[in-house]
């Protein structure tokens, strides 16, 4: 099939670049109203117990959680005086209708612990409207500014204070990433195909990918419920495996055309017939091989997730598509012209064609000769690498995700130095409980091991709800511990559900688990499918699939010795959590798995592509390795500083998947 569409675009090569062009602009137009389309929220598992907690809490009572916390301030006036406490009444008269669900200012209870204790500083606690994240987060959008008070410092915390900048400092990431990205990618292409109109073929395919990409995005929220943050995996992914095809392809088109004579007329067709055998049949295998690989993340529950693998898929086959239709097309178009604009230390040099005497075909060659050991030290050091993985924690997003200046980390910070140490707390939702039952669940819950207090909320009908605190933070090992304990007591009549923001990270932590194996399992299984159709062997699917489990467990060691344990956290400009953030080690998976396979694909179909034509096992090693090692090295160096660019990020956990 591959022959023959190779065939087709040597022939129409015209049409097939004008309808790429007509489609590119389609879509580009529909493209650009993704954003308004795409959900904010997505981070929970609704089956989980803590959103059933939350939902079932928001039928009884309305919501109860304390969403958002106000802080005003004054260095002069103090919170009770007069002054003072009109400014803030005055804020929240004008607070937008229907965003707020209950508003508890300081002077409307008895609580000391609601004023700083230099009497300066005052909270406000806010239970926002809404039913579903994306929905809270709406409303905290329209509550946000309207939450300024004038002639009052204003500092707002709270998770969707920390959700609210995590969005908006993910977009400037994005955008400081792509700036910082391609102009080194550009360079760098230049200084590796030594020409100005090659160097250009990877940006393009590059937007084309992700402008395609994001159209379908846009089409798939038509249907389904998609996060922002799928644009983050469109531009990391669809940018990066764009170069990486186009590096492939057109490094191929530029070999072939300099087997042949200069005066053949019909060289670009022949030339371009031959790349999409070749290196078109590779990106085909390559681009299904990592959207396999992202697909794996729709078995998961979170929207977050699920939108990360809908991204993914759409930047790889758009990416794949692009190689294979709109640049064998320009290829055919541009014929020799596609070495214009040489530098001037390159103009004479030919283009190599690659054979079994240069230096990758000798580092083939010294590593064939001590296979076992090559294989054994290679192992060693990789499993040394991983180490660090066996202790990892797990937790999810607070502010110390955010950069120090962000305002919810700022807000956070000024709440636990100005009113006491962090708490963190647990809602606890009694159904059917008789009020005897309930008083003796409470000293049950009172005995645990941490708890500082136990406050009734609210009742309504046979529904008690009920908060437990603790000090500490809510994402610790030993909050989490906390909430398990609290989820071991069950009231002598009834039901209780256990929610909050510990029991969300509960909840998370066990659901990635739960759905970890399955995912696991189905991409071995279309892995060693795809490899098998690609090359026929059963043993060459397995080597794959082995290699690779050693190489990314590297990754995540080296993920968490930076992240985990705090490991160059001056030099790369974080303040570490302590944990890993549960969803990350998912997407590295993914993405991982799918990069890997494709330079496995890459690399193997020139091996084969060798054997096939000399029957010599080592010949063919060596000259594939030779044929491709500078391709895939030069890929390699493109896609990390692609993705590397997400390592500037100001958020944790974009920059550990930068990194990683």
């Amino acid at each position: 099939m591959i022959d023959r569409w190779g065939a087709f675009v040597a022939r129409r090569a015209l049409a097939v670049l004008l309808a790429g062009i007509a489609l590119a602009v389609f879509a580009g137009a529909y493209g650009a109203g993704v954003f308004d389309s795409l959900s904010q929220g997505g981070f929970e598992d609704p089956k989980s117990e803590s959103a059933r907690e939350l939902a079932a809490e928001q039928d009884a009572f309305g919501n109860r959680s304390v969403d958002v916390v106000a802080i005003y301030s004054d260095d002069t006036l103090t919170a009770d005086s007069s002054e003072f406490r009109a400014r803030v009444q005055q804020v929240l008269a004008g607070l937008p209708e229907g965003t707020t669900a209950q508003v508890v200012p300081y002077y409307a209870t008895d609580d000391p612990g609601m004023v700083s204790k230099d009497g300066h500083s005052a909270q406000v606690l806010i239970s926002m409207a809404g039913t579903g994240q994306d929905q809270l987060l709406d409303n905290y959008d329209l509550l946000e500014p309207a939450l300024q008070a004038d002639g009052l410092d204003t500092h707002i915390a709270g998770a969707f204070a920390v959700y609210g900048d995590v969005n908006k400092i993910a977009a400037e990431d994005l955008t400081r990433a792509e700036e910082v990205s391609l102009p080194v990618v550009v360079l760098l292409a230049l200084l590796i195909f030594g020409s100005l109109v090659a160097a250009s073929m990877p940006a393009l395919v590059g937007g084309l990918a992700v402008i395609g990409a994001l159209a379908v995005v846009r089409l798939l929220t038509q249907f389904t419920e998609v996060s922002v943050f799928s644009v983050n995996v469109i531009s990391l992914l669809g940018m990066g495996l764009a170069i990486d095809y186009a590096l492939f392809v057109v490094s191929r088109f530029r070999e072939e055309l300099a087997r042949l004579p200069l005066d053949d007329p019909d060289a670009s067709s022949k030339a371009i017939r031959t790349t999409m055998a070749t290196a078109g049949r590779t990106v085909l295998f390559s681009g299904l091989t990592v959207a396999a690989a992202m697909s794996s993340l729709l078995i998961f529950p979170q929207n977050f997730l699920r939108s990360m693998g809908y991204g993914g898929i759409a930047a790889v086959l758009i990416a794949m598509l692009a190689a294979l239709t709109v640049l064998p097309a320009i290829l055919r178009l541009l014929g020799r012209r596609i070495d214009g604009g040489r530098l001037p230390w390159r103009r004479h040099r030919p283009v190599s064609v690659g054979d079994d005497h240069g230096w990758w075909a000798r580092l083939a060659h010294g590593v064939m000769r001590r296979p076992v050991a090559v294989i054994v030290l290679t192992v060693v050091v990789l499993l040394a690498i991983a180490s660090p993985f066996l202790g990892a924690r797990w937790g999810s997003v607070d502010y110390r995700v955010l950069p120090q200046d962000a305002p919810s980390h700022v807000a956070a910070t000024k709440l636990n130095d100005d009113f006491g140490a962090e708490q963190s707390s647990a809602s606890l939702l009694l159904e059917g409980t008789s009020k005897a039952d309930v008083s003796a669940y409470v000293a049950q819950v009172e005995a645990v091991d941490g708890v500082t207090a136990v406050e009734p909320v609210d009742t309504a009908g046979d529904s008690t709800l009920l908060r437990a605190w603790w000090t500490g933070n809510s994402q610790t090992e030993p909050s989490q511990a906390v909430v398990r304990e609290l989820r071991d007591i069950d009231p002598a009549s009834g039901s209780v559900l256990v929610g909050g923001l510990s029991a969300d990270t509960v909840d998370l932590v066990s659901s990635v688990g739960a759905h970890l194996p399955w995912m696991g399992l189905i991409v071995v299984a279309v892995m060693l499918v795809l490899l098998f159709m690609a090359f026929g062997s059963l043993v060459l699917p397995v080597k794959a699939v082995v290699m690779n489990m050693f190489s990314i467990t590297a990754s995540f060691g080296v993920v968490t010795w930076i992240f985990q344990d705090g490991n160059l956290s001056g030099l790369l400009g974080f303040e570490s959590t302590g944990f890993l953030d549960a969803t990350n080690p998912i997407l590295m998976l993914a993405i991982l798995f799918g990069l890997s396979m494709d330079y496995e694909v890459f690399l193997l179909s020139r091996v084969r592509e060798q054997f096939d034509k000399t029957g010599d096992n080592d010949l063919a090693v060596a000259t594939g390795v030779q044929k491709t090692g500078r391709i895939i090295t030069s890929a390699a160096l493109l896609l990390a500083i692609v993705i590397g660019a997400f390592g500037l990020s100001g958020i944790i956990f974009m920059k550990m998947i930068g990194i990683g």
